[in-house]
């Protein structure tokens, strides 16, 4: 699939672009460029330690922004498949920093769009959150309008041969500024502080999110956001997960946060198919493809009217001695209770 192809990752420097670099170099040896675009030359200067040239002439390191849409341009002369990983994702960063926010998230968006198009690009995959089904906070909402842009790239490419595609997924084990890290490292202090003792969230690990980017961009026709069928978690029983013996502190749930996360709304239903291990939410504006024709190539059907997927009623769930299998396999391979 991507044997002799240039791939470009936007963001790459990130949690999901390191094992995305990973994965290909194990899955496509005959890759013909991998090309690192992120605008932190430390982060960069790391992965060079991993990957040195001699033995990976195969990888490029691009410092850039994706609001520079000249250089996004630049970085993408003959590449052949981009992945959208760049943005500012931190909940409580985005509403005290509200415009930075949406020129990277947004603005962003589409300058990685316009250079794909500029540049004979074939495949576009955008990676998207939980957070901007139904949002309730400005990254939700900045994410939700990248989503749409994405999907509308679609109707705008003329004659080019090229597909944009949304994956949507919830909170990554162990990636930066996630809970089980920072429950990890406050443990010791005998004390964890939790927002609410009800609250839930998806559960799915780095590499199930890079699969999943695998499969849309071997499967996607263009326009549909892509969302994985994934266990929750609640927030208590991840606590009892890494330090059973702590004390628990309610301290509220935080500015822009919710009880419980939303992938598929019941009015995104009306446009949802049931892939198998994933759904795909259909453009509601399409030239591309009708609902019968998308049905008909992936042998796949619609769910059921008033179909809503949220991590509070999910019929999946991870318990306290998954969570710790999951956690010495996926976070930490030291870890213990």
């Amino acid at each position: 699939m991507l044997n002799n192809k240039t791939v470009l990752i936007t963001g790459g420097t990130g949690s999901f672009g390191k094992q995305f670099i990973k994965t290909i170099l194990n899955r496509f040896p005959d890759v013909k460029k991998i090309i690192i675009y992120s605008r932190d030359e430390l982060k960069q200067f790391e992965i060079k330690q991993n990957y040195p040239a001699k033995d990976f002439p195969q990888l490029r390191f691009f410092i850039g922004d994706v609001r520079d849409r000249q250089r996004m341009i630049q970085a993408c002369e003959g590449v052949d498949v981009i992945i959208h990983a760049a943005a500012i994702k931190q909940v409580d960063t985005a509403e005290y920093n509200p415009t930075e926010c949406i020129r990277t998230n947004v603005d962003g968006a589409e300058n990685v769009i316009a250079a794909a198009l500029a540049c004979g690009v074939k495949d576009v995959v955008a990676l998207s959150t939980d957070k901007a089904c139904a949002p309730i906070n400005l990254y939700g909402a900045t994410k939700l309008a990248s989503d749409k842009l994405f999907a509308a790239a679609n109707n705008i490419k003329g004659s080019k041969d090229i597909r944009f595609s949304v994956v949507r997924y919830g909170n990554v084990m162990g990636s930066r500024g996630s809970v089980i890290p920072f429950f990890i490292e406050r443990k010791k202090e005998g004390l964890l502080p939790i927002t609410h003792e009800e609250m839930t969230r998806f559960n799915i690990s780095l590499q199930d999110g890079v699969n999943m980017v695998m499969y849309a961009i071997e499967n996607h026709l263009g326009g549909e956001i892509f969302v994985p069928k994934i266990p929750s978690y609640r927030i208590t029983d991840i606590a009892k997960a890494i330090a059973p013996t702590c004390e628990l502190k309610v301290v509220g749930i935080r500015p822009g946060e919710k009880l419980h996360e939303e992938m598929i709304t019941d009015t995104d239903s009306l446009n949802t198919i049931d892939l198998g291990h994933y759904y795909a939410i259909l453009p509601s504006v399409s030239f591309t493809y009708t609902e019968a024709e998308y049905l008909k190539h992936h042998k796949a059907e619609k769910v059921p009217f008033g179909f809503k997927y949220n991590s509070g009623t999910n019929t999946e769930w991870e318990t306290v001695e998954s969570l710790r299998d999951l956690i010495v396999t996926h976070v930490d391979s030291t870890f213990e209770v």
